[in-house]
């Protein structure tokens, strides 16, 4: 059986993806720098990684197997987790892919880049309730794939 694993520090939809782990009975496991609250009764378990930069990126990368599915908003995260034959899926309910991810790191470094000039600012916006629903659509229609899967 596969498993979601949360990017979880600054993830935005982490009560969307408990509603759909639980409708399912799918398991949840939440990375983070930090203790995070989660729900109880849900079977969700949270691994609390060190403070380095990549910590949870790296626990998560390193666990993820085929068929696991994996919330982040972070390309390089995603890129890793699609190499192992898991799937990535943004938290503004984008999914990586295969044929996307280059692109999308090419686009990553090149805004890093611009950052760094001082010719742009700022993160990424808020997420409007049409993300949460795409979100939350997509990663429904992820968990029954898996579960036509087997």
């Amino acid at each position: 059986m596969f498993e979601i694993f949360v990017d979880a520090d600054a993830c935005p939809v982490k009560d969307e993806i408990y509603a759909v782990a639980a409708r399912y009975g799918i398991g949840v496991v939440v990375v983070a720098n930090q203790r995070i609250g989660v729900p109880h009764g849900l079977g969700i378990e949270t691994v609390v990684v060190g403070r380095e930069p990549d910590a949870a990126d790296d626990w998560i990368a390193e666990s993820v197997e085929p068929g696991d599915i994996v919330i982040t908003a972070d390309i390089p995260l995603a890129a890793r987790c699609l190499e192992r034959q898991g799937h990535a899926l943004g938290t503004d309910g984008r999914p990586f892919t295969e044929d996307m991810i280059g692109g999308a790191l090419a686009t990553r470094e090149l805004k890093r880049e611009l950052r760094e000039r001082g010719v742009t600012s700022g993160g990424p916006r808020p997420l409007s309730a049409r993300d949460r629903r795409r979100f939350v659509d997509a990663l429904d229609r992820l968990v029954q794939q898996g579960l036509s899967r087997g």
